[in-house]
């Protein structure tokens, strides 16, 4: 979130922005249309991401892994994966056309660090920044115009937006929260704790055991499992599901059973392809701690001290195409 005194710095620079360039005004108001609250736009920069880091086949984690190439061709893919995301027209001479408008998309994981090439001049441009590491993002909307741009040196003479007109940008989103990057941001011992493991079931029961109360994306299942049956190693039937239930401890996924059950817990909710585990116990007159309703019991979060008992099996559900299972 920006502090309040930029905040209304930026909104009277916006409102202004807005009222003298209707083009401008047109991109704003239809990007914000498609996503109002950032989450698609959000969602394709992690995927682009886990994509660029392909973890399934490189139990790679970590941006600074990936090879130099793999990086630059990192805007590319943003671009594209946008575009496929909101079904963008091509754009006569820029990447996209948003409302009748050519849009140039440019993608920097360093923020500021967008290059701007001599045939974006006088169009909009759409930066995007995303950083893995603080799992912040923003996108805005920027004019191009020759004095808000350090001139490139480089063979392709792309530019770069001065720091003191940065406030010339109309963010659409800015310093947005990114999808954590679960095995990136948990402790080095309990990430060696996981990967320890030469079997990909245990390596799953293991980030589920450690990462507890928090939203493990698809892609951070992929990774660790290295599996390309690796939702099989979730469910129960033998899954992650199966193998710590008699520890406590209950998987939810992104039905909507699920997410009732993870927020009357208090527990962050799994959005799509998401996953949070948790320890839970019966709960009692003595718990005054909020509790869900599963199988017409009431259940409640552990605490460390706790004796593990066996959790419930969670409510049956019906993935779209397919046969109902056991959740």
């Amino acid at each position: 979130m920006l502090p309040l005194d930029i905040a209304a710095a930026t909104n009277v620079h916006s409102q202004a922005f807005l009222e003298s360039d209707p083009e401008l005004s047109a991109v704003h108001t239809r990007i914000l249309r498609l996503d109002p609250a950032g989450q698609r736009f959000a969602a394709v920069l992690r995927d682009t991401i886990d994509q660029l880091l392909n973890g399934e086949v490189t139990g790679r984690y970590d941006w600074k892994t990936l090879f130099k190439t793999e990086k630059t061709h990192a805007g590319t893919l943003v671009e594209i994966n946008l575009q496929r995301e909101f079904t963008f027209d091509d754009g006569t001479d820029m990447d996209y056309k948003i409302a009748g408008v050519d849009v140039d998309c440019k993608y920097s994981q360093q923020f500021g660090g967008w290059m701007i090439p001599p045939e974006a001049m006088n169009h909009l441009c759409l930066l995007v920044w995303a950083d893995d590491y603080t799992s912040r993002w923003s996108a805005g909307l920027l004019r191009i115009t020759p004095e808000w741009l350090n001139q490139g040196n480089n063979r392709d003479l792309k530019m770069t937006v001065k720091a003191e007109h940065r406030k010339r940008i109309l963010w659409l989103w800015h310093n947005a929260e990114l999808p954590e990057n679960v095995l990136l941001h948990m402790s080095p011992t309990d990430r060696s704790a996981v990967f320890f493991h030469k079997s990909g079931q245990r390596r799953l029961d293991e980030l589920f055991r450690l990462a507890q109360g928090r939203r493990i994306g698809r892609n951070v299942v992929r990774t660790v499992a290295q599996q390309k049956d690796y939702m099989k190693r979730v469910r129960g039937n033998g899954g992650s599901r199966s193998s710590l239930r008699d520890e406590g401890i209950i998987i939810m996924g992104d039905y909507r059973a699920h997410q009732d059950i993870a927020r009357q817990l208090g527990l962050p909710v799994p959005g799509q392809g998401d996953f949070v585990s948790a320890r839970v116990i019966e709960a009692d007159d003595q718990h005054s701690k909020p509790h869900a309703v599963i199988d017409g019991t009431a259940w409640t979060l552990a605490s460390p001290g706790d004796i593990a008992t066996r959790a419930p099996i969670l409510p049956a559900h019906t993935a779209v195409g397919s046969g109902t299972e056991e959740g």
